[in-house]
């Protein structure tokens, strides 16, 4: 048996149907949902960490086998798996280069909120640290609701920084999404940036918060003393 055989057996061998039942409802599958059709083993990912050191030898293609999975948490595992792979590997390195291309090849698996949210600022976030940003513009105005949360997502990277033009950038653009996992990747964003200088989200705040969705603005200012509310202007009777 081949190990990504092997590891596809102990993954599934992990797995719980009650707890599968509870993740199914936690990540809103059901008809007309954001992650409709997804599928689920019931597989916790301390459970899939704890496997990581046993996928040492999967090659690129193996890894690929995973994120194409149609279980949640083998593309998880494989997502897991390239970030672990790229911190490992040397900054500015041509394998780098390699691993965030390969993310950038299969967005298409990075396809709910977790997946996203463990890799897209890990991989795409650093990799584009010290390059041309762009693409994340086109990511932004992506018809895929996924690719513009890993778009936003992604700056949590140059927030750790304390560079937050992209994220500044990206929200603005986003404002009009129709989506509210994408209200809440931007609030979020906007809340990590206020953790590290709160002056230049107060301003930002200020000027663009009266256009923003009530779900987007309540979590930016999650951590905005009421105290410190008013230099948000008419923004803090809006949200509760």
């Amino acid at each position: 048996m081949c190990l990504l055989e092997s590891l596809r057996q102990r993954i599934r061998g992990l797995g719980s149907e009650s707890a599968a039942l509870k993740v199914r409802r936690f990540f809103k599958t059901g008809p007309g949902d954001y992650g409709e059709g997804d599928l689920f083993l019931g597989v916790s990912v301390p459970q899939l960490r704890a496997l990581l050191n046993s996928a040492e030898e999967l090659s690129s293609a193996q890894v690929v086998e995973l994120l194409g999975s149609q279980w949640h948490e083998e593309r998880l595992f494989g997502l897991l798996l390239l970030v672990r792979r790229f911190r490992a590997s040397p900054e500015g390195g041509e394998l780098r280069d390699r691993l965030a291309a390969l993310y950038l090849q299969n967005l298409a698996s990075v396809n709910n909120w977790d997946l996203v949210d463990s890799s897209a600022p890990q991989i795409l976030g650093v990799w584009l640290l010290n390059r041309d940003r762009s693409l994340l513009d086109g990511l932004a105005a992506s018809p895929i609701m996924w690719e513009r949360r890993v778009a936003v997502v992604a700056t949590q990277a140059f927030i750790g920084q304390s560079d937050f033009e992209w994220t500044f950038r990206l929200v603005r653009l986003l404002l009009g999404d129709p989506h509210d996992l994408i209200h809440k990747a931007c609030g979020w964003m906007l809340r990590e940036a206020y953790k590290k200088e709160a002056a230049p989200v107060l301003g930002f705040l200020e000027e663009h918060g009266p256009r923003m969705p009530r779900i987007m603005l309540r979590y930016a200012i999650e951590r905005v003393p009421a105290t410190e509310r008013k230099f948000i202007g008419r923004l803090a009777p809006r949200v509760s």
